[in-house]
C-alpha cells in the first residue's frame, strides 16, 4: 500500500516539474519580445515540491521494513488492548465483536509480517541481522497473540455454554429442576452418561470374554505341549529300540560270517583228507 502510494505521490510531483518548465519557457519568451520581466514560479515549486519528491524517492528496502514493521506494532498495540481490556469487561455480543475485530487485526498483522518478510531480503548482509531479530521478534509477538486469541474465543465458548440466558434457569415451585432447556441438558448430560456406562459395561464384558478365550487357549497349548513332549519321549525310546536291533544284526552277521569261515576250513580239510587216502589206494 505504501508503494502505491509513494508511486502517485511521485508521479503527481513529475506532473507538475513539467508544468513548471512549460511555466519558465513562457515567462522568458515574453521578456524577450516585450522586455518585460516576469514573475515564474518555478522557484516557488522547487521549494514546495523537492520534499515530496525525495521522499517519494527514498523507497529502500530498510525504510519499507521500518514503515511495516511500525504499523505491525501498532496494530499489536490495538489487539492487545482489545485482548487484554475491552474483552474482560464487556459481555455477550460486546466481547464477541471484540474479539472478532482483534481477529481481523492479528490477520492485518500476519500480513505485515509477510510484507517483512518479502523486504529483508533487499537488506545488505552488513545489516541484516538485526533485522532478522526484529522480524523474529515481531513472529514471536503474533504467535503469542494467536494462541491468546484463540484461548480468549475458547473461554468465551464454554462460558456461553454454561451460562443461562438472563435467570430463565432459576427453579420455581412450579419448576423444581429449573427451565425446560435446563432439564434438557441434564436429561442429555443424564443420558450421555449412561450411554457411556453402558459401553463400559460392554467393554469390560468384552474384556472377560476375551481373557476366558485366552485361558481356554493357554490350556490347549499346555495340552499339545505334553503331547509332543511324549511324542518326543516315544521317538527317543523307538530310537533306542532301533539302535539296539542294529547292534543286534551286527553282532549276528559277524557271528554268521565266523561260521561261513569255520564250515570252509572243515570242507578243505575234509578234501585234502581225501584226498590223501585217494593218493594212498592208488600209489601205495
Amino acid at each position: 500500500m505504501t508503494k502505491v502510494v509513494e508511486g502517485k505521490a511521485y508521479g503527481a510531483s513529475t506532473d507538475m516539474t513539467v508544468l513548471g518548465g512549460l511555466q519558465a519557457v513562457g515567462c522568458l519568451f515574453g521578456m524577450v519580445l516585450t522586455g518585460t520581466t516576469c514573475v515564474c514560479a518555478v522557484n516557488t515549486f522547487t521549494s514546495t515540491q523537492a520534499v515530496p519528491v525525495v521522499r517519494a524517492m527514498d523507497n529502500s528496502p530498510t525504510t519499507l521494513f521500518d514503515s511495516y514493521e511500525q504499523d505491525f506494532r501498532q496494530t499489536i498495540e490495538s489487539v492487545r488492548a482489545k485482548l487484554d481490556g475491552d474483552t474482560k469487561d464487556e459481555r455477550g455480543e460486546q466481547r464477541k465483536a471484540a474479539l472478532r475485530r482483534a481477529d481481523m487485526e492479528l490477520e492485518e498483522a500476519d500480513e505485515m509480517v509477510s510484507q517483512m518478510e518479502i523486504e529483508i531480503q533487499g537488506i545488505p548482509q552488513s545489516i541484516k541481522p538485526q533485522y532478522q531479530t526484529r522480524l523474529r521478534a515481531a513472529k514471536a509477538d503474533l504467535t503469542r497473540f494467536k494462541k491468546l486469541s484463540k484461548d480468549l474465543h475458547s473461554q468465551f465458548s464454554r462460558t456461553e455454554l454454561l451460562a443461562s440466558p438472563g435467570r430463565a434457569g432459576t427453579p420455581t415451585s412450579d419448576e423444581p429442576y429449573g427451565s425446560t432447556s435446563d432439564r434438557t441438558r441434564l436429561l442429555a448430560g443424564t443420558a450421555t452418561l449412561e450411554d457411556g456406562t453402558r459401553r463400559l459395561q460392554d467393554s469390560h464384558r468384552i474384556a472377560l470374554e476375551t481373557e476366558d478365550q485366552g485361558a481356554e487357549i493357554l490350556v490347549n497349548l499346555r495340552a499339545q505341549r505334553e503331547q509332543i513332549e511324549n511324542a518326543r519321549d516315544t521317538l527317543h525310546t523307538a530310537d533306542t529300540s532301533i539302535d539296539r536291533a542294529a547292534g543286534t544284526l551286527k553282532k549276528m552277521i559277524r557271528r554268521m560270517k565266523q561260521q561261513r569261515v569255520v564250515t570252509a576250513a572243515i570242507i578243505i580239510v575234509l578234501v585234502l583228507l581225501i584226498a590223501i587216502i585217494i593218493y594212498e589206494k592208488l600209489f601205495g
